[in-house]
């Protein structure tokens, strides 16, 4: 936390973010899933997921720190002209520069988080998928086109419904199985979808095909 805060504090003005990874790919999951976008994991968590998959962009680093520019100079040279947005927390940090240069450039952006941060930026997606350690505002489930729910145990059903109830009537609502869990999760998910249709299944197509 302390790492986050500090690289806030130097660049609060978002022209500077830390880039734990970025590359061009197809969305793996949710609604979006199978289109083509410029992909970047900001670091910096504030929660800290015990089965996170992306451990390695808990803590920013100041090496990490890329330019907004060139990261949209690489995303314009795509031929899709997307930019996915997640992390780590996207939203630990300023992401109006980020957001106004992409449009520029006439790049369409979608954003992935956990909604527990104010939303900075002006987005054309943005996909809210709450954890159960910290609570996301109730401000940005308002914002959310779709709410994406990570199923790791029983009671994350629960926590699915709580967050469906706080979402706007057109948000398309997922529920997707925590990968080291998934074979016994996904008939779990099966079941609850067909006695609580207004869920859709999200299913890491990224991970089964192997691409990023």
């Amino acid at each position: 936390m302390k790492a986050i805060d500090e690289i806030k504090t130097l660049y609060q003005d978002g022209q500077l973010l830390p880039i734990y990874e970025e590359f061009y790919t197809l969305q793996g999951e949710g609604y979006n899933v199978g289109k083509a976008a410029y992909f970047i994991r900001i670091a910096g968590c504030n929660i800290g997921c015990p089965w996170c998959d992306s451990k390695g962009a808990w803590r920013p680093w100041p090496r990490q720190l890329k330019s907004i520019k060139q990261i949209i100079d690489r995303a314009s040279q795509t031929p899709a002209k997307a930019l996915l947005v997640t992390g780590g927390e996207p939203f630990n940090y300023n992401l109006e520069p980020l957001t106004l240069l992409a449009q520029h450039h006439n790049i369409q952006k979608f954003v992935d988080t956990t909604g527990t941060d104010s939303t900075t930026g002006q987005w054309d997606w943005i996909c809210i998928s709450p954890k159960p350690y910290r609570q996301a505002l109730e401000k940005n489930l308002l914002l959310a086109n779709e709410l994406k729910v990570v199923i790791y145990q029983d009671t994350d059903f629960e926590l699915a419904e709580y967050y469906a109830q706080r979402v706007r009537p057109d948000t398309h609502l997922f529920l997707q199985p925590e990968w080291s869990r998934k074979e016994i999760m996904y008939p779990k998910i099966v079941d609850y979808i067909r006695l609580h249709p207004h869920w859709r299944l999200s299913v890491q197509v990224h991970k089964y095909v192997g691409i990023p």
